[in-house]
């Protein structure tokens, strides 16, 4: 056995040196946080999108059998109730592969999404909270409002809880009043459906960046929005143009 010099031993001591004289261990540890922090991003970023996106299904759903097969108000409703339902059961079906007794609790999971999912859309159809309506007659007039309109309203309540609706329902008399020119086309007014087609949400007050988050919501949800001022600035929302209106 050739004897261990005192060069051997140094060589061994730096053999995970640079020339720098930096461990290279240093690298390989700093990219291993960085992915762990990109996966934890990446992870929360797909909770919040699976999180919301049954709520965008359902109103969207919604919307295309009103605007495209010309369905009525609740019946268009249950259909987008249904595929909420649906998919947050595929939900179940993809998390718990391997849970026992499978039939017993896929049945008992789509009891509870489907008591989950009517108790939301049953609260968002029937009530408003004080606190997002301007004046008790605003908060008096929220079933005025299409039962889709409403839903909408609701959903986009859950992320912005500051929400405020402005003005609902309209008379050709209101505009006069308000010194605003006369529409006879306004969708503020009640339409063939029995319901008012629009809403105004309060800006004022809100900042630029939430202002366009909330007008960027009810884009994705399938609606028109236009930032103009009447009486005050604010943010008009109105269902696509509906079939014979």
């Amino acid at each position: 056995m050739s004897e261990i010099t005192n060069r051997d031993i140094e060589w061994l001591l730096n053999l995970d040196k640079n020339p720098s004289g930096k461990f290279e261990l240093q690298k390989p540890v700093k990219n291993r946080w960085k992915k762990m922090f990109a996966f934890a991003v990446l992870g929360i970023v797909t909770l919040l999108f699976l999180g919301i996106f049954p709520f965008i299904l359902s109103v969207r759903t919604s919307l295309y059998l009103i605007n495209s097969l010309n369905f009525a108000a609740w019946p268009a409703i249950a259909g987008g109730v249904f595929a909420s339902v649906i998919l947050l059961f595929i939900y179940v079906l993809a998390l718990f592969r391997k849970v026992k007794n499978t039939r017993y609790f896929y049945r008992i999971s789509l009891i509870l999404i489907t008591v989950a999912v009517l108790g939301f859309s049953f609260h968002s159809l029937m009530f408003l909270s004080g606190s997002n309506a301007k004046t008790e007659e605003v908060k008096n007039l929220y079933r005025s409002m299409h039962p889709v309109l409403r839903m909408a309203v609701a959903t986009v309540t859950l992320a912005n809880s500051e929400l405020v609706i402005t003005d609902i329902e309209r008379t050709p008399e209101d505009y006069s009043r308000m010194g605003l020119t006369l529409n006879p086309n306004s969708l503020h007014y009640r339409q063939e459906t029995g319901y008012v087609h629009a809403v105004d949400l309060r800006t004022i007050g809100l900042g630029y960046v939430r202002n366009a988050w909330l007008e960027i919501s009810f884009r994705v949800l399938g609606f028109r929005t236009l930032r103009h001022t009447g009486t005050a600035d604010h943010l008009h929302v109105q269902l696509q143009p509906m079939p014979n209106t």
